[in-house]
């Protein structure tokens, strides 16, 4: 294992010959079936592209229709009906254990700026906080963790099978993202959750097939036979955030069954997956404006309503989405009108069927507790909830044309603007960012520049002015845009200028870039 991002204050604690060797162990037994998967990713691409379309498979049609059933929830995951998420640093760590969720997803991904202070910081947040060593004093305020029993239970997303950890190379290549932040958790931390009797627990995102669920579990297999933990130990939560994925939710339980904890409907990334999937096809992929495509569309419906019959079927929870929004101390009536949509979108979720949803913000724990207590009451979850009323097929998964909302010059300046906010808070080393009073993280980037791509390819004209969206009406959006950030206290000139040159990069070449982080990472030290 060659090492060439800077070793920084105890990072040699977590850089440890051991736990690279480690990784490096899981780099060259499964990093080459990674790279075919990658590939295979692809030739779907180009299926898809060529006129192909989604289907729930005839191979597998076994999996589906015989009985079998993932493994019991483990301990500290029996009931999830409040889950916080965000970045793996100090302050948060700290905040997020005692907010009052059952569980904490602790986010090397989407939530976190891959930067190499952050990626191996985070890992030593992680273990701190399980040896009870993490509290501290920052601008006159203590931060320090309550009892253990009090404390949410950490499940740690590590990066997609798409991204590479470019500052660590075995045999001269860059290991892969997944394996690095998986690897260098389970070495450090999964006696450590064991004796604090739970374990190490996953969330796993970005898959697109079953096949790569079963890499997941062959690297889960082989990291607790060398490290002699017991088989199963882990628990994975698989986020079904692609539009392949959908049509293979039963297939990656199986795939992971024995190490399965059940799957969550992860939106914002859905939404940017159906536009990448179909982005050759015209009209009939077509979406309205972001914030105007809600849970109730009838294809949104039917991928939750499937998701949860498919989960409870099989034994398995079901997480709903993310609320995103961040109470405002300053604006009584903003709150009330987004607490009030909070709390409909909570009990909605629970009334499906869902065990269990995600909020971004300490102060929307207690909302959501509170609709899901209403309908759990004293039980952990609600597996015993069939839904065998719900029957999803192909059609209705696929029935995006169905979508109401418009398309406006509001909501393409609402895109810019916040996805050039979000790329500078990104480059400058923030994962999770505050805009306009919502939690983003690179999902809503994501959905963003491939909305405004997907328009400028369908001669798209906007409802309110009557103007087509083409690249040079975006160019100058982006230019008004970045003259009224300009003026904001703050404003940092550099990281805008990285920004609005990556931005319009994924979001105005004729390429369409298979994710923005890549060429992003790309630019970062």
């Amino acid at each position: 294992m060659e090492i060439n991002g800077p070793i920084l204050d105890r990072f040699d604690e977590i850089l440890t010959p051991e736990a690279l060797g480690f990784v490096a162990a899981l780099q060259k037994e499964f990093g080459p079936r990674r790279l075919e998967l990658l590939e295979a990713r692809q030739a779907k691409q180009e299926e898809l592209s060529a006129g192909g379309t989604l289907d729930f498979l005839p191979g597998t049609r076994t999996v589906r229709e015989s009985e079998w059933s993932v493994a019991p929830p483990a301990p500290g995951l029996e009931d999830r009906r409040v889950e916080i998420t965000g970045p793996v640093d100090r302050k948060m760590t700290i905040n997020a254990l005692n907010s009052g969720a059952k569980v904490w997803l602790a986010d090397f991904e989407d939530a976190n700026s891959p930067l190499w202070a952050n990626c191996v910081g985070g890992q030593l947040n992680l273990r701190d906080a399980l040896d009870r060593a993490i509290d501290f004093e920052s601008g006159g305020k203590t931060y320090a963790l309550r009892p253990d029993d009090e404390l949410a239970t950490i499940v740690v997303r590590p990066r997609g099978w798409h991204l590479d950890e470019k500052h660590a190379k075995v045999d001269g290549r860059p290991v892969s993202a997944s394996l690095f932040d998986f690897g260098l958790y389970f070495f450090h931390c999964a006696q450590r959750q064991l004796d604090k009797g739970k374990g190490p627990y996953f969330y796993l995102p970005k898959m697109e097939s079953h096949l790569e669920a079963r890499l997941w579990n062959e690297v889960f297999v082989r990291a607790q036979e060398l490290l002699g933990i017991p088989h199963g130990t882990i628990r994975a939560t698989v986020l079904i955030e692609t539009y392949p994925a959908a049509f293979e939710m039963e297939e990656i339980l199986y795939e992971l069954r024995e190490h399965s904890a059940g799957l969550n409907a992860g939106r914002w990334d859905y939404l940017f997956s159906v536009i990448k999937k179909f982005r050759t096809r015209g009209r009939e992929f077509l979406l309205p404006e972001r914030n105007a495509v809600t849970m109730t569309a009838p294809f949104m419906r039917a991928y939750t309503e499937l998701l949860v019959r498919t989960c409870h079927k099989r034994g398995a929870h079901a997480i709903g989405g993310m609320a995103a929004f961040i109470p405002s101390r300053r604006d009584p009536e903003v709150n009330a009108v987004a607490l009030e949509k909070v709390r409909a979108d909570k009990t909605r979720e629970s009334g499906d069927g869902f065990d269990g949803s995600w909020v971004a913000h300490p102060d929307l724990v207690p909302v959501c507790r509170e609709v899901f207590d209403a309908v759990l009451g004293d039980r952990p979850n609600q597996l015993d909830r069939r839904r065998e009323d719900v029957g999803v097929s192909a059609a209705n998964l696929l029935s995006v044309a169905k979508t109401p909302g418009e398309i406006t010059e509001k909501g393409l300046r609402n895109n810019v603007d916040v996805a050039l906010r979000y790329l500078a808070a990104w480059m400058g080393g923030l994962g999770a960012v505050a805009i306009h009073n919502l939690m983003e993280d690179a999902a809503t980037a994501e959905i963003s520049r491939s909305q405004i791509w997907q328009w400028i390819h369908n001669d798209i004209t906007l409802a309110d002015t009557g103007e087509r969206v083409t690249k040079d009406l975006v160019e100058r959006i982006i230019a008004e845009e970045l003259e009224a950030i300009a003026a904001e206290p703050g404003h940092d000139e550099e990281l805008y200028a990285q920004a609005t040159a990556l931005f319009k990069e994924v979001a105005l070449d004729d390429e369409f870039a298979e994710f923005l982080t890549l060429p992003a990472y790309a630019r970062m030290p």
